[in-house]
């Protein structure tokens, strides 16, 4: 049982003080990974924030945890509308104070045969995978500025380094995630912001198991994975709450694969 959140964590989850109180806002935090990041986040008796297109979903988990420490504030949000996506910042900050963590989670993985890919599919994934990740780390800057530091956390996809076939601009998008992560880093550390990416491999998350993993295609990956495990939406929540953490507090501009050795 966590002390600071009043909810029972996983078996082998750390305790984090320093993210007790601490606001955090996650972006498509309704569903998947995001959603254990919420979870996790309140656990640690977090001040969370979570922002998805999904209103049920995300109206749904947050009355699930409303019996936190600090249950989490939820907005419905097209992350792909920028100025909506800067109004839903100012208004967690209204709501669970000054955020000090900002995980630029939401994404889409949508496939597209290459050669059908038009311009229109390519603006839509760098607007769903990229560009909103740079323009939420903009806005909560100078709040974490403010508040002498913070940690960012942006989310990226062994994908690119595969090179996955129907991916083309998915893939692109994640490979730059990891560019601007390292600009970020060196723009923001002066304020005392760190800066990170986490690459995840081949999560098993509802969608994934509905839209994309067969049972052979999964015995595929588990056989060529080092860890012939199921990875785990919890294994990358754990992930990001060190990175959160102030006991990662000198790490940035890095990169951290979590694939059970799929790479």
């Amino acid at each position: 049982m966590s002390a600071a959140a009043g909810l029972a964590a996983p078996a082998g989850e750390a305790s984090y003080p320093s993210l007790v109180d601490r606001g955090v806002l996650i972006t498509g935090g309704a569903s998947g990974i995001g959603a254990a990041m919420v979870e996790a986040f309140v656990r640690q008796g977090a001040r969370v924030a979570f922002l998805d297109l999904q209103a049920a979903a995300g109206e749904a988990l947050a009355a699930g945890l409303a019996a936190a420490r600090h249950p989490p504030w939820f907005a419905a949000c097209d992350l792909t509308e920028i100025d909506r996506l800067q109004a839903a910042i100012r208004d967690a900050e209204a709501a669970v104070g000054p955020l000090t963590v900002l995980v630029n989670n939401a994404a889409n993985d949508q496939r597209h045969a290459v050669d059908s890919v038009t311009s229109a599919d390519w603006d839509r994934a760098m607007a769903v995978n990229l560009k909103h990740q740079f323009f939420a780390a903009q806005a909560v800057r100078s709040g974490m500025r403010a508040a002498g530091g913070g940690a960012i956390v942006n989310f990226s996809s062994i994908a690119w380094q595969m090179g996955l076939p129907d991916l083309i601009a998915y893939t692109s998008a994640k490979a730059a995630v990891v560019g601007m992560t390292r600009s970020l880093a060196r723009e923001y550390g002066g304020d005392g912001i760190r800066v990170n990416a986490i690459a995840p491999g081949a999560v098993l998350t509802e969608r994934q198991l509905a839209l994309w993993l067969d049972e052979a295609r999964l015995a595929d990956i588990l056989a060529r994975q080092c860890l012939h495990e199921r990875l785990l939406a919890d294994e990358v929540a754990r992930l990001a709450l060190f990175l959160a953490a102030d006991d990662s507090r000198m790490i940035t501009k890095q990169c951290f694969v979590i694939d059970a050795g799929l790479l």
